[in-house]
């Protein structure tokens, strides 16, 4: 049985979590001393378990960080188009880069954050000092030193998300005093939060468990291998581009994409080449364990992750942040395959709105990827206005930027969350877990760290035995049926053999595999690629439009003789088979061709695609298939970063300002 843990409201306005719905019983914590709390492994558990349930709010994993905040990308967007791209009062304007300090989420986001904070540095104090962690039996210093390992990991998850949102933010590795003496803190240069989080891990890597090592801890907890890969992950952060205060002498400046006042710069080619070699280690650890693998069906995995079970065959993935159904997570409500209304099928609609995929990005999957129809749903589903109590699946037509991301499909979900729907009559939770690391993500971080050390063919000192091209083919062949393998082998044989060509299969890789699941933003921006890439889709959509390469009419069968589900794989996306014609299906529906590049007036091109993202790129006059963009509005280039919200700053005790032309 899946380990769901329910929610109990604290004083604190932080959460407990208790397994298989029974409510932990936790006694308030002025009922007890601190010496009983760390002295006990019954409260010290309740304690690392408010870390988790403070995950489960929607200003952490529940909706912000599980995907709102990580758009917009070249193939993630906000649905905010037109004019609503300059909303700076929503998140429609936010995720365009269209910044306020006044957005009321950026303070409750940073509050939210460093309350997980506040309560993992209180943990690692208690466990720290406490007797049994120096005198207890061997099982309590083991289990002890578990939760200490936990708390140092969530910690450092926290901080790499503040770090990447805000750049340079206070850095607190104390419980607050009572005095408030140190509840006041200025910024700390994000180089060194994050050597200290790779450190803290280092420790956390000796004390935690593979996932099921221990009777009970799945991957709903931190476990050694999510750890690892965590790491990884801050170390390449670390040695990637961000944008800086101010230049840092003997790092190395981005020679496009940067600003002259706030640079967005690198650590010196030797600093970045040790921090490789770190990440190196730690995803060869994974991989080597043999306690993580890719389940052979990429789709299996999904149909997994939708039904709320856990997969304890490969454990593909190495952490999902808890949720519970009913109570929080809105994956498959906010975002996914969009159920539009009520229907007698399924019940309550969702909105299934925040976050789209692209036309473009659709069209630069092969036909016989897996992944694309299991990623991109070109689709809703709602009422037959025509038939009563009938239930249907309806193209979505002419929506280049508004495909739903079909990870979170309801036609997955379990049956328990079926009955729910079918009598809900308001938004209930759907309890699906945001994944914050996948084996998938771990082989291609491993491909690109190779790459980058050695090239795509050769071998290192400390890798896994695996090259940078092998990595890659375990993702992408995982991706085709047996039949469509040999050409899926052919395609990784073909790229090429130099760092840079190798490169770009490696980030493509990444979008095929990973959309939606909140990491392409941040990796792109640690390549200073975000700004390319986006301008990138912006005119691959207008090449492909003006080749004719979308259907301005599709054409599908469907798979029931009462026409009420789409048959995905007859849909013409790229115009007829041979030997058929428009009579041989039952079915049709316009699509991304219909816009027209002669018209100014079309709503797609002239208003919608100019909007995208332009607070960091630039709102953009087209001319034809040309792209003439405007600076920026803030004048900042590559300006993806946060603002610190304007209550925060002035909550700070005048330790806190923004810096990148945000004017605090």
């Amino acid at each position: 049985m899946k380990k769901i843990f329910s929610i109990i409201a604290l004083s604190a306005g932080v959460f407990a979590l208790s397994s298989c719905n029974d409510f932990l019983d936790q006694t308030a914590e002025t009922e007890h001393s601190a010496e009983e709390v760390w002295n006990s492994t019954f409260y010290t558990e309740g304690r690392v378990n408010k870390l988790y349930g403070a995950m489960t709010q929607d200003r952490t994993y529940s909706q912000d960080l599980a995907f709102t905040w990580n758009m917009n990308s070249d193939i993630e967007l906000v649905d905010g188009l037109g004019d609503d791209a300059y909303n700076t009062g929503r998140e429609r304007g936010n995720m365009n880069y269209n910044y306020s300090t006044g957005w009321s989420n950026l303070n409750d986001v940073w509050t939210a954050l460093y309350g997980i904070v506040e309560e993992a540095n209180q943990n690692i104090e208690g466990i720290r000092n406490s007797s049994l962690l120096a005198n207890g039996t061997n099982n309590e210093i083991k289990t002890m030193q578990r939760y200490l390992g936990e708390s140092l990991t969530i910690r450092a998850l926290i901080y790499l998300d503040l770090v990447r949102f805000w750049g340079d933010v206070p850095l607190s590795l104390e419980a607050t005093k009572s005095d408030l003496s140190n509840a006041y803190l200025g910024k700390t240069d994000r180089d060194e939060i994050l050597d200290q989080m790779m450190a803290d891990l280092e420790e956390a890597i000796e004390y935690l468990p593979w996932a099921d090592e221990v009777a009970g801890y799945t991957t709903e907890r931190v476990t050694k291998g999510y750890a690892h890969a965590l790491l990884a992950q801050i170390a390449l952060t670390r040695g990637g581009y961000a944008i800086r205060e101010a230049e840092k002498p003997g790092y190395v400046t981005a020679k496009r994409n940067s600003d002259p006042v706030y640079p967005t710069q690198r650590p010196s080619n030797e600093d970045r080449k040790a921090l490789y070699e770190k990440a190196l280690e730690h995803l060869s650890a994974i991989i080597t364990s043999g306690k993580h693998d890719l389940n052979p069906s990429f789709e299996n995995e999904w149909d997994l992750v939708n039904k709320l079970k856990l997969d304890k065959t490969y454990h593909e993935n190495l952490f999902e942040v808890p949720m519970g159904l009913n109570v929080t997570g809105e994956l498959g409500y906010t975002v996914g395959v969009r159920l539009n209304g009520i229907t007698s099928k399924y019940g309550y609609g969702n909105s299934s709105g925040k976050m789209k995929v692209t036309a473009p990005f659709f069209y630069s999957f092969k036909e016989n990827d897996t992944r694309r129809d299991i990623t991109c749903a070109n689709f809703q589903i709602k009422k037959d206005e025509t038939r009563e109590n009938v239930t249907i699946e309806e193209m979505l037509g002419n929506t280049p930027f508004g495909i739903y991301v079909g990870k979170w499909d309801p036609r997955k979900m379990s049956n328990e969350w079926l009955q729910e729907n079918l009598k809900a009559t308001a938004k209930h939770m759907t309890g699906i877990n945001p994944i914050l690391m996948r084996y998938s993500q771990v082989l291609i971080y491993y491909a690109e760290v190779m790459n980058e050390l050695v090239g795509p063919d050769a071998n290192y000192p400390g890798d896994a035995g695996l090259t940078a091209r092998q990595a890659l083919a375990m993702v992408h062949m995982r991706a085709f049926a047996d039949e469509d393998k040999a050409a899926a082998e052919a395609y990784i044989n073909r790229l090429p053999g130099n760092k840079e060509g190798f490169f770009e299969g490696i980030v493509q890789e990444h979008a095929w595999e990973l959309a939606g699941e909140g990491c392409r933003k941040f990796d792109l921006i640690r390549w200073n690629l975000l700004v390319d890439k986006i301008m990138e889709f912006k005119q691959n959509y207008l090449d492909d439009l003006n080749n004719g390469v979308y259907q301005k009419t599709i054409y599908f069968n469907y798979l029931d003789k009462n026409k009420t589900e789409i048959d995905m794989s007859s849909i013409t996306w790229n115009g007829f088979p041979a030997g058929k014609g428009a009579d041989d299906y039952e079915g049709n529906a316009s699509s991304f061709g219909g816009s027209d590049i002669t018209k100014t007036t079309d709503t797609q091109i002239y208003t919608n695609l100019p909007s995208i993202s332009s607070g960091l790129v630039g709102k953009c006059t087209i001319s034809g298939t040309t792209i003439t963009y405007d600076a920026p509005v803030s004048g900042v280039i590559n300006r993806y970063i946060m603002p610190i919200g304007s209550s925060t700053i002035s909550a700070s005790n005048g330790k806190l300002h923004n810096s990148y032309g945000f004017g605090d």
